[in-house]
């Protein structure tokens, strides 16, 4: 199968219903194939060939799903460009890949000189925004009027289909190579638990659309023929009306987006009484945000996903019935299409409920990483995908995430795993989000640390959050010290980014 395959079978089964929704303009499946075709025709007239790399660089919208389709029509990949990343990270990912023609909106055509000035295979830039059409910029819609559709190129199995670059969040990012086997896998196995998209759905995008999350969920609608309405990026009441005005099934949020929606003072002011289906993944999710969300749409199922990019990215999916008890605190099983292994630092499989590395694999796990084979060695070595994760599995097959294998916090020889942690202070109610880390310590080697943001009207106080987690977590995982803080860093998926606070807690020290 590849991408294109659901957009071809709509076209076949329902023109005339409803492919995309974007603010006012909403579009059939006839229209949006037969754009998908012109822009393909536009990117061959522009130069682009068969396996090249053609990138975006934009807020949500209806011509990014136009992009994603339309890519793999001309027969190249597709290059989703992070949009929190500074000029620099964007240049990398640019040159790194060798990317020919790169799509921008108004939100980020600035930064298009700097862009084409140093990334050197650049030979087109197409604006894609609704605004004023900067100079020395292709327009998009005047390149769909003067090109007529082109036959699909129909690029499939192990053809390569997109470089995603990894977030950021340990280092330089790296290009993750899936093939549309990869990606259609992982939506057929998602797909196949039947509790994600379904015939008729309406699906929002309001996380962003260059993270393999939201792609995930994209991927799946698209075989399912459903409708994809899209908000340029989330802000909690553009969601909560974008729900109620056009009737959203499905969504997909990171936790942090479920926790700023969850709390929201308008969220009981809306009609949400469409929306049936929540699937959330992309972090760690805290048990209190959890208890929060089935109490604000308690007639919403729930569905976890956990997984990574280098996998899909699905590996384990937590169903809405498994949603009770103790395994709220689960990734849930490995989904149909997944295997799931608990190695060792030797690579040996550990007993059922001992920490190790996740490890995963089957026809969703990457090719490898753009242009480094010691890396992609390193992370496939027998014939497993190493997550970087650790985590168990219980005697029922549920696997529990506890922390990234280098964030675990040694202190007096024990393991402190930041998310039981993070979990047990996030049931406080002055605590709105928290992060833990390891600081060193003299006597202990690492003492856990906490970042808290404070809950509206409230002021958390240190010996009082740590007499709560006493009562939740052994006393030696409960936080020594605290830093009350406005906000904490984040990525462009919604992932608090820790090296940053390591970094500033480095800063604080040697000041």
């Amino acid at each position: 199968m590849q991408l294109t395959q659901g957009l071809h079978r709509a076209v076949q089964t329902s023109p005339d219903a409803v492919a995309t929704v974007c603010g006012d303009r909403r579009r059939t499946f006839r229209e949006h194939a037969d754009r998908v075709a012109r822009l393909a025709a536009a990117l061959h007239d522009l130069g682009v060939r068969e396996g090249d790399r053609v990138a975006i660089l934009s807020l949500n919208s209806d011509r990014y799903a136009e992009y994603l389709l339309a890519v793999p029509w001309a027969g190249a990949v597709v290059n989703p460009v992070n949009i929190r990343w500074s000029p620099a990270e964007i240049v990398y990912s640019l040159r790194d890949s060798g990317t020919t023609v790169l799509l921008v909106d108004d939100a980020f055509a600035p930064l298009v000189p700097t862009l084409t000035d140093q990334v050197e295979s650049l030979v087109a830039v197409v604006h894609c925004g609704d605004g004023v059409l900067p100079g020395g910029l292709l327009s998009y819609e005047e390149l769909l009027a003067a090109h007529e559709p082109v036959d699909d190129a129909r690029r499939s199995g192990d053809d390569l289909a997109g470089i995603f670059y990894t977030g950021g969040t340990t280092g330089f990012p790296k290009g993750v190579m899936l093939s549309h086997a990869n990606l259609v896998t992982s939506a057929m196995g998602a797909m196949a638990s039947g509790e994600l998209v379904r015939r008729g759905s309406v699906l929002l995008h309001a996380a962003p659309m260059f993270h393999l999350a939201d792609l995930a969920a994209w991927t799946s609608q698209v075989l399912q023929g459903g409708t994809h309405v899209t908000v340029p990026f989330f802000e909690p009441t553009a969601v909560l009306d974008a729900i109620e005005r056009h009737g959203v099934t499905d969504m997909l949020l990171v936790p942090t987006m479920i926790q700023i929606l969850v709390d929201h003072p308008a969220v009981g002011d809306h009609d949400l009484s469409s929306l049936q289906r929540l699937l959330y993944g992309g972090s760690v999710i805290s048990t209190g945000v959890l208890e929060r969300t089935l109490a604000t749409l308690p007639g919403v199922r729930l569905t976890q996903a956990y997984g990574m990019t280098e996998l899909s990215p699905v590996a384990t999916l937590l169903l809405p019935d498994e949603h009770e008890g103790r395994r709220l605190s689960s990734g849930g099983r490995a989904a149909l299409h997944s295997e799931v292994r608990i190695l060792d630092a030797d690579d040996r499989p550990v007993p059922t409920g001992t920490v190790g590395e996740i490890c995963v694999r089957g026809g969703h796990v990457m090719q490898g990483y753009w242009n480094k084979p010691e890396e992609t060695r390193a992370a496939l070595r027998g014939g497993w995908m190493h997550t970087g994760d650790g985590g168990y599995v219980d005697e029922d097959g549920f696997v529990y995430v506890v922390d990234r294998i280098k964030d675990m916090i040694v202190t007096g020889g024990e393991n402190v795993y930041s998310a039981e942690v993070e979990s047990a202070l996030s049931k406080h109610p002055s605590v709105a989000q928290v992060a833990v880390i390891g600081l060193p310590d003299e006597r202990y080697g690492e003492k856990v640390h906490a970042y808290v943001v404070a809950a509206p009207g409230t002021a958390p106080d240190p010996d009082e959050l740590q007499t709560h987690a006493r009562g939740l977590i052994a006393g030696y995982k409960v936080p020594r010290s605290f830093t009350l803080v406005d906000a904490l860093p984040m990525s462009g998926a919604g992932k608090i980014l820790k090296r940053e606070l390591r970094a500033q807690a480095a800063q604080e020290v040697t000041a």
